[in-house]
């Protein structure tokens, strides 16, 4: 049996920060165009479509808490530079100068380089998408030599599902893009001394692409992170144990139920573990179920005709929303149409301009004022870890 060599591990750890980079670089791109920071801006008579201002950048990762002061600000952004995630809009700066200078992510203007390298992320990241959105899922948490393992599947078995998901022609070409994801740093051996192989070895994924990554690990690019430090990421509507304060959250926090939460099912459910509970914490555990539904948020019934009346007093709203490492931060109630009824103020939600009493007009483009919350929250369920919706609120 094939070992791995240290320069190989070495490529791969190498190889698996490069991922982390992208990972944290596409989320904070999505953070900015909601926040506005990103938009066409003119100087000197010219327009420079989708860019920032890097003063403001800063002055943005101070006030998020993404940098503790300016110089550590300037060092995440010199990062992403380094990784090709972002540049001068003339690229008459190799470097990232904290002043009133224009720079843009190279994904908003065509430029990012797709090499051999990212498009096997990519693809990583694809095929982890679909396997943990799956209802019988490979991936399992596992035990081996007395230390359990999130993420995990075994060689063979994975094989199988890439040949019968049409992934790969054959079981050769199977192998083939194993071996590469493992050198990519995307999937490891448990124990990371072998390589991959048609067999009942023990694999994890490596990277935990819903995990929402803190910039300032970028700057920790020596220390390996381990998968045990990180649990998986089911995407809930809401914290289980949120801060003590947020009334308008904690109001509906003792009946959602597991259908309506719009929860990402853990990794654990998905393999058909009957303890929904992790091993590691914090611990993410679905709520009771409800013995009664609190009372609406809505002031009054409103119908999808009075919404869509010419001259109604509402306005649509697009929202696009990155859930962390505990949800998305809100929770949808009624039908026809449905509203929100909740929203953590600490979300992720929240930070994209969700608000109480918004009506849901439609998930990942597909048109919902028609549908309860139920199939609403189904959609969102099954749907990407990026979510857009569009929704109409009042005019106050």
């Amino acid at each position: 049996m094939e070992t791995l060599s240290n320069s190989l591990k070495k490529k791969a750890t190498e190889q698996h920060y490069r991922a982390e980079v992208m990972i944290a670089g596409e989320q904070l791109r999505l953070r900015l165009h909601d926040g506005k920071l990103i938009k066409d801006r003119r100087y000197h008579l010219r327009t420079y479509p989708n860019c920032f201002v890097a003063k403001e950048l800063t002055d943005w990762l101070i006030d998020h808490k993404e940098a503790p002061d300016r110089e550590t600000g300037i060092r995440l952004m010199q990062k992403l530079m380094d990784h090709y995630i972002i540049h001068h809009v003339c690229d008459e700066h190799s470097d990232y100068k904290d002043a009133k200078l224009l720079y843009r992510f190279r994904k908003d203007d065509g430029t990012f380089p797709l090499s051999k390298d990212v498009k096997v992320f990519m693809r990583g990241q694809s095929l982890y998408e679909k396997l943990v959105s799956m209802d019988e899922s490979i991936l399992k948490v596992r035990e081996e030599n007395s230390v359990k393992y999130q993420r995990t599947f075994l060689g063979c078995e994975m094989i199988d599902w890439l040949v019968q998901e049409g992934e790969a022609e054959n079981r050769k070409e199977a192998v083939e893009l194993g071996r590469a994801l493992l050198e990519h740093g995307i999937i490891q051996h448990v124990s990371n001394r072998h390589h991959f192989f048609d067999s009942d070895i023990l694999y994890q994924f490596w990277i935990n692409f819903r995990r929402r990554c803190r910039l300032t690990e970028l700057l920790n690019e020596n220390s390996s992170r381990t998968l045990s430090e990180s649990p998986d990421s089911p995407f809930c509507l809401r914290k289980l144990n949120p801060d003590p304060g947020n009334t308008s959250f904690l109001s509906v926090q003792k009946e959602i139920k597991i259908v309506s939460a719009v929860r990402r099912s853990s990794i654990t459910s998905l393999a058909g573990n009957s303890n929904p509970y992790f091993s590691t914490t914090p611990t993410l555990v679905f709520p009771p179920v409800a013995e009664c539904n609190p009372k609406s948020v809505l002031k009054r019934p409103v119908t999808n005709e009075e919404l869509l009346s010419p001259g109604a007093p509402y306005i649509k709203k697009t929202l696009t929303i990155v859930g962390d490492a505990v949800g998305w931060g809100f929770v949808v109630r009624g039908g026809r149409p449905c509203h929100i009824q909740a929203v953590d103020p600490g979300g992720p939600a929240a930070a994209a301009g969700m608000k109480v009493c918004q009506f849901v007009f439609s998930v990942n483009g597909m048109y919902v004022l028609h549908l309860d919350y139920q199939t609403i929250s189904s959609l969102i369920m099954t749907g990407p870890r990026t979510l857009v919706m569009e929704v109409m609120e009042a005019i106050e």
